[in-house]
């Protein structure tokens, strides 16, 4: 039997987890063309996966894939009660971003969540409409902000350029992940103080749901006995 491994299908997260692989006696390929999903693995019994960074939780879930590379804010974001479904085996020390709520530069009065519950309450009651704060993060932003106590606010979807929607009129805030902060300053934002829902970065996850029968966890023993940890 062969682990299948999803791992990130391209870019810098796809390189960085072939490097981390590589650091640990494990060699992954990418091979044929740039357009095919194909790789192979010297070091380990696993089978490449590749996919996108957003469909590893899905896959994960399902148990279509033993293990899985990818953010843990998206395990987290699309995976209802994600403990019961998957587990953490290692973080990468890669793709490392924070989930944050910024609003424009230009408020000074909201600098917490609790200065944002007064705003939105007043944006309420002046403007006849919640005011709106944009991400794709819907899950992970609703239960922060509902621990926190904040209200008389609705989430509008953003799939991509979340910084600009406050600029375009489209939204009062966001709620959306950064690794510098640069955009969002280039967009005259601010995170506010207590504002950080979670810092992410690239995880191992072990599938719950998947096939762990015969010599899979036999498998995945050895596979951990070389990774550090």
């Amino acid at each position: 039997m062969t682990l299948k491994l999803g791992v990130p299908s391209k870019g810098r997260l796809m390189d960085k987890t072939f490097d981390w692989f590589a650091a640990h006696g494990i060699t992954m390929t990418r091979t044929g063309s740039d357009r095919e999903y194909a790789a192979k693995v010297d070091g380990a019994d696993l089978e490449l996966v590749l996919l996108s960074a957003g469909e590893i939780p899905r896959e994960l879930q399902a148990g279509r894939i033993h293990l899985g590379v990818t953010g843990s804010d998206l395990v987290r974001e699309r995976i209802p009660s994600w403990q019961d479904v998957v587990k953490e085996l290692q973080p990468l020390g890669f793709g490392h971003a924070d989930l944050i709520i910024a609003v424009p530069a230009c408020w000074v009065d909201v600098v917490t969540l609790d200065d944002l519950d007064a705003a939105a309450a007043a944006f309420r009651a002046t403007h006849g409409h919640r005011l709106r704060i944009a991400t794709k993060y819907h899950r992970l932003v609703r239960e922060f902000l509902q621990d926190a106590g904040v209200a008389d606010y609705q989430l509008v979807d953003s799939q991509g350029a979340t910084e600009g929607t406050v600029k375009n009129m489209t939204a009062e805030a966001v709620a959306d992940i950064t690794s510098t902060g640069d955009t969002l300053r280039a967009n005259h934002l601010a995170i506010l103080t207590d504002g950080l829902i979670h810092r992410s970065q690239a995880v191992l996850f072990k599938s719950k749901t998947a096939d762990w029968s015969g010599d899979a966890r036999s498998i995945l023993d050895d596979l951990l006995d070389n990774l550090p940890g």
